[in-house]
C-alpha cells in the first residue's frame, strides 16, 4: 500500500543495556556511544562486529564527555576542548571500524549535545567542524528544521533527518524533556501509529497540535526499557504496510 515509502531505523548502542544482539536483526543502522558518555573500545568493537554480521550501517555517537550524567547535561566545558572530545570520539569510531574493514556512515550527537545543536548556532558550528575535521564524507543524523541542520547544508554536509520513535514532541519541533511523565512512548502500537505518520504524512503530533515534519531515519533508544519489543514491532509493521526498510 505504501511502496513508494522507505525509512532507515537506527538505534543508539554500545551503552551498557547489553541487548544489541537482540536489537540487530530489526535495524538499519546504528549509533555506537564512543567511550564518553558511556560504552569501552571493547564494546565499541563487539557491536561494530554485530553491525558488521547483520549488514547495519554504522555510526558515532559522540557526546559531551560526561560519563557521570551519560551525556544528558550540558557540561561546563570549554569550546575547544569539546570540539577536541567529539573529534577524538569520532576519530575512535572511525579507527574501530577500519580494524573490521567496515565503513564509518554517520554521526548522530548524543543526548544534551544533540539537544543543544538543534537550537545554538555556535555550538552546531562546532560539531560541523569537528565532522569536518575528522571525515566530512559522512551523513549527520540531526532534526528536521533545526539549526544544525541549516548549518551543515551551508557547510555541504550530507545530512539524513531523524526524528524519534518512542518519544513525543514539542511544539517547537524539541522532544519533551525526559524529566517530564510524558517524554516517552512506550506502547508498541502507540509507537508505531506516531512513526507512520511521519513517514506516510510527514507531520507529527505534538503537545498542542500537528506540526509538519520530514523523516529520513526513526530512532528507537536502545535504553528504552521495551526497545527490541519495539524495534520487532516497528519491523514488523513496516514491512506488512510495505515501507521499505533501507
Amino acid at each position: 500500500m505504501y511502496s513508494k515509502f522507505s525509512i532507515d531505523i537506527n538505534c543508539d548502542v554500545g551503552e551498557g543495556v547489553g541487548n544489541e544482539k537482540l536489537i540487530m536483526p530489526y535495524i538499519s543502522s546504528c549509533n555506537i556511544a564512543c567511550a564518553a558518555h558511556a560504552g569501552s573500545v571493547e564494546v565499541i568493537d563487539k557491536v561494530i562486529g554485530l553491525a558488521k554480521e547483520h549488514n547495519v550501517k554504522i555510526g558515532a555517537h559522540p557526546s559531551f564527555p560526561d560519563r557521570e550524567n551519560f551525556g544528558r547535561v550540558v557540561m561546563d566545558i570549554s569550546s575547544e576542548a569539546l570540539q577536541k572530545s567529539i573529534e577524538a570520539q569520532i576519530q575512535l569510531l572511525k579507527e574501530r571500524t577500519v580494524l573490521q574493514d567496515v565503513k564509518l556512515h554517520h554521526v548522530k550527537p548524543h543526548g544534551a549535545l544533540y539537544n543543544l545543536i538543534a537550537k545554538d548556532k555556535e555550538m552546531a558550528q562546532l560539531v560541523i567542524r569537528a565532522v569536518q575535521n575528522t571525515y566530512p564524507e559522512v551523513f549527520l543524523y540531526i532534526p528536521y528544521n533545526s539549526v544544525i541542520a541549516k548549518e551543515a547544508l551551508k557547510s555541504n554536509l550530507q545530512i539524513q533527518y531523524e526524528t524519534f520513535a518512542d518519544r513525543n514532541y514539542n511544539d517547537d519541533l524539541s522532544l519533551v524533556s525526559r524529566s517530564q511523565k510524558n517524554a516517552l512512548i512506550t506502547n508498541k502500537e502507540l509507537v508505531f501509529s506516531h512513526v507512520k505518520r511521519m513517514i506516510v504524512d510527514k507531520e507529527v503530533y505534538t503537545i498542542s497540535g500537528v506540526k509538519k515534519i520530514i523523516a529520513n531515519t526513526i530512532c528507537v533508544h536502545g535504553d528504552t526499557k521495551n526497545a527490541v519489543e519495539l524495534v520487532a514491532y516497528i519491523h514488523a509493521k513496516l514491512t506488512e504496510n510495505n515501507i521499505r526498510i533501507a
